[in-house]
């Protein structure tokens, strides 16, 4: 836990982009595994810890710290996991081992809502200031380093050279604490085999062109809709049984707040296109395809269950721009021609929740 407290020390005041890739890559060349996979899930909110809440935290610190103190002391700093950081009382035998994330993400992963206070208040006892602080946003998140999970990924391709969308293909396949990317990275293994994982595949974005004269024989036009470009995976999860995710732009998955469309969609393919809610504001009252503002998509954002009234009166459906992938075929290297017309004889095997964009 020392290594990771300092690191995370170093990257709350590191204000340079490239410092914080040096020291994020410094740290992943010399943590051994699994402490250095179980850091990364923990600087990109990663992990969860369902019975170790702020409130556990905060019913805790008042058994040790006086009430009116700890909540001065709050209101100043700011922070929750700071503030307890920093009044817990250091013990006399601090400091006969050093705690491991290894062993402090076992344990409280281990936690129950009735042993969850027990487990905490252990640890807490055997930290200094700067690993209590570290375990706190460990446990409950929050890091506030600076690091999105973009950094990370550009900072573990850094540190092993290799390619960063190797890296982000596999980071959404695996789970923390990534043995399999280390091994590959370190050259210990080869790289993972994820032809049948529904994985997340960095999107073919929009990007400046260098020559302002361009023949428009060579482009195509989309509608622009008002939702969120996602991509939809089908594949087999870790027990080889069909599973369906949906990620978001920047790779998160999204896949709990639109059940509809994991039921949906269950064909062995990938899909970039643009996710939306039915409704009147775009398109108009007459056309069964037209569309819900923005607001109305932001109600289904981030929910991790979605109640019956939500699916009656929002349902969510997906206008593809592009198929990436089919039948176990990566399609990206073809041009984008081919690929739109293999999507549009794929489209007959889709639900009517999935549509094509018409161009």
């Amino acid at each position: 836990m020392k290594a990771f407290a300092v690191l995370i020390d170093r990257l709350i005041y590191m204000r340079s982009r490239n410092g914080k890739l040096t020291l994020i890559a410094e740290y992943l060349r010399a943590t051994p595994d699994p402490d250095r996979g179980w850091a990364l899930a923990a600087l990109t909110e990663a992990l969860d810890f369902p019975a170790v809440k702020s409130s556990t935290v905060k019913a805790l610190a008042t058994t040790r710290i006086d009430d009116e103190l700890l909540r001065l002391s709050r209101q100043f700093v700011g922070d929750t996991s700071e503030t307890v950081a920093l009044l817990w009382e250091q013990q006399e035998n601090l400091g006969k081992a050093d705690i491991s994330i290894t062993e402090a993400v076992a344990q409280l992963s281990s936690a129950t809502r009735v042993t969850a206070s027990a487990i905490l208040e252990n640890l807490l006892d055997s930290l200094d200031g700067n690993e209590r602080y570290a375990l706190l946003k460990l446990a409950l998140g929050g890091m506030r380093t600076g690091v999105s999970a973009r950094l990370a990924k550009q900072a573990f391709a850094g540190a092993f050279d290799v390619s960063v969308d190797d890296v982000e293909e596999l980071w959404h396949a695996l789970q923390p604490p990534y043995a399999e990317l280390f091994a590959w990275a370190d050259g210990r293994a080869a790289k993972p085999d994820l032809s049948q994982t529904p994985f997340f595949r960095p999107f073919m974005l929009a990007h400046p062109l260098d020559n302002l004269r361009v023949d428009l024989t060579d482009f195509a036009a989309e509608w622009k809709w008002d939702g969120i470009r996602v991509q939809v995976a089908h594949g087999q999860n870790s027990r080889g049984q069909p599973e369906t995710r949906i990620y978001s732009r920047g790779g998160e998955e999204i896949s709990a707040s639109f059940p509809e469309i994991l039921d949906a969609f269950d064909q062995n393919a990938v899909i970039d296109g643009e996710l939306l809610v039915k409704g009147e504001a775009q398109g108009g009252p007459d056309r069964q395809d037209s569309v819900a503002s923005f607001n109305a998509l932001q109600q289904r954002l981030g929910r991790k269950t979605v109640s019956k009234k939500m699916l009656a009166e929002s349902p969510a459906f997906i206008r593809i721009y592009d198929l990436l992938a089919l039948d176990g075929d990566d399609l990206r290297g073809l041009p984008w021609r081919k690929r739109r017309t293999a999507l549009e004889g794929f489209v007959a095997r889709l639900p009517a929740v999935i549509l094509t964009c018409r161009s």
